[in-house]
C-alpha cells in the first residue's frame, strides 16, 4: 500500500517469516550454528528454543532453502498438538510415507525401511519439529524411540526441536532425562539489543529497495526499541504500521514523538483486561470472582421465590443456563457491565441479576 510512496520494491516489515530478510544478529548467528553443527553430527536432537517472533521459523525457512536435496532428505512438521500416534503419522506423512489404515506397529516398519532405504542411497533424513513445546510426552518419547534407529552403526535419523522458551523447562523435567541424553546441542534466542535493532531495520529497508526513504532519527530508533523489547515480529508490527502512519500524513522521515504515538495505538487495539482484578462490580468496588467458579450447585435458584414477571424468568433462565455451561467467570463479568446499562430502562431485571450474582457470591 505505501511502497510505491517511499519508493520500496516490497513491504520491509511484514509479519510472515522470510528468509530473504534473514537478519544475522549474534543470536540468530549462534542458532544457526548450532543448527549446521548437528547437520554434521547426523544424529540426535538439535534444540533451539526462543520467544514468540524472535526468528526462529525465518532460521529453519533459510536452513531448509539452503539444504543439498541430493544429500539430505527434510521433513517439517508443524502442527504438534497431537497424541503420539498421529505424530507418528503425521512424521511419516511428512516423509511420504503412507500410512492410511495401518497399525502402528506397519507404520514403524513402513517408516524405518523408508529411513534405510534413503541412507542406502547415501543420503540422510532430518526431521524439523515446529512449535515443540506443545508435544506431549508420550510424542516425544516416540521421537526419542525415533532416534534409536540405525543402520549398522549410523543413526537413521536426526532431529531438530524448535519451540518456544517454556520447553527448556519442559527438558528439564524428570521424564524427558533420556531425551537429554540425546541432546547434543541446544540454544536459545533473546531479544536483540538496541544496536542490532537499529541495524535489523535498517537491513530491511535496504532488502526491500530502500534508497534512503523512509528515514528514523536516533529518537524514533530508542523509541522502536523501547516499544518492542528488541523481538524482530514486534518491530515488524511497529514499523509497519509506522509507515502506514506516514503514508497516511504525507510523512517519510520519523521522530520518537511519531514512534510513541504508534506504540500506544498498537498498545490500545490489543490491550486486555483482567476481569479478576479490574472488573468493577456496580457499586464501583472491585468484584472479588472466584476463577474456579464452575460448579453448577452454586447457581441453584428457586426463581419461583423471585417476585418476577414470566418474561424476565425466562430470561434469568437463560443466562443460569449460559452459566452452567461453563465460561462462568466471563460471563458474570458481562451480566455485570450490562447492568449499569440496563439500570434505566429494565429495573426489574436489574434487580434480579444483582440477586443472582449476589447470591453467587454469597455461596462462596
Amino acid at each position: 500500500m505505501y511502497e510505491s510512496f517511499y519508493g520500496l520494491t516490497c513491504k520491509p516489515f511484514q509479519l510472515n517469516p522470510d528468509p530473504s530478510f534473514y537478519f544475522a544478529s549474534k543470536q540468530h548467528r549462534r542458532a544457526m550454528a548450532y543448527l549446521e553443527y548437528g547437520l554434521n553430527q547426523n544424529e540426535g536432537f538439535i534444540v533451539v528454543t526462543g520467544e514468540v517472533g524472535a526468528g526462529k521459523t525465518t532460521i529453519v525457512r533459510g536452513l531448509l532453502n539452503d539444504l543439498d536435496s541430493e544429500k539430505v532428505v527434510a521433513a517439517q512438521l508443524v502442527s504438534t498438538q497431537l497424541d503420539a500416534e498421529d505424530t507418528l503419522r503425521m512424521i511419516a506423512g511428512a516423509f511420504g510415507v503412507g500410512t492410511r489404515n495401518v497399525g502402528k506397529s506397519e507404520m514403524l516398519l513402513a517408516l524405518e525401511a523408508f529411513l534405510v532405504d534413503v541412507t542406502r542411497q547415501g543420503k540422510r533424513c532430518l526431521l524439523i519439529v515446529d512449535e515443540a513445546q506443545n508435544l506431549t510426552p508420550r510424542a516425544v518419547e516416540e521421537l526419542r524411540m525415533l532416534s534409536n534407529f540405525q543402520f549398522g552403526t549410523q543413526a537413521l535419523l536426526q532431529s531438530f526441536l524448535i519451540g518456544q522458551p517454556e520447553f527448556r523447562k519442559i527438558m528439564q523435567s524428570p521424564q524427558m532425562q533420556q531425551l537429554r541424553q540425546r541432546v547434543i546441542a541446544a540454544c536459545h534466542i533473546g531479544p536483540m539489543d538496541q544496536d542490532e535493532t537499529e541495524a535489523y531495520i535498517e537491513h530491511r529497508l535496504k532488502c526491500a529497495g530502500s534508497k534512503g526513504s523512509p528515514r528514523f532519527d536516533a529518537g524514533a530508533f530508542e523509541a522502536l526499541f523501547e516499544a518492542s523489547g528488541g523481538v524482530p515480529r514486534r518491530i515488524n508490527a511497529h514499523c509497519d504500521r509506522l509507515l502506514l502512519s506516514g503514508f497516511l500524513s504525507g510523512k517519510s522521515e520519523f521522530t520518537r514523538v511519531d514512534v510513541e504515538e504508534v506504540a500506544r495505538e498498537l498498545s490500545e487495539e490489543t490491550q486486555s483486561t483482567s476481569p479478576v482484578t479490574s472488573s468493577k462490580s456496580i457499586d464501583g468496588g472491585q468484584a472479588a470472582i472466584n476463577p474456579q467458579l464452575t460448579d453448577s450447585g452454586i447457581l441453584d435458584i428457586d426463581l419461583s421465590r423471585l417476585a418476577v414477571d414470566p418474561s424476565t424468568a425466562d430470561q434469568a433462565s437463560r443466562v443460569i443456563a449460559d452459566l452452567r455451561t461453563g465460561q462462568s467467570e466471563q460471563r458474570l463479568i458481562r451480566i455485570e457491565r450490562s447492568m449499569v446499562r440496563l439500570e434505566r430502562n429494565n429495573a426489574a431485571l436489574l434487580s434480579l441479576l444483582q440477586q443472582l450474582v449476589d447470591a453467587v457470591r454469597a455461596k462462596q
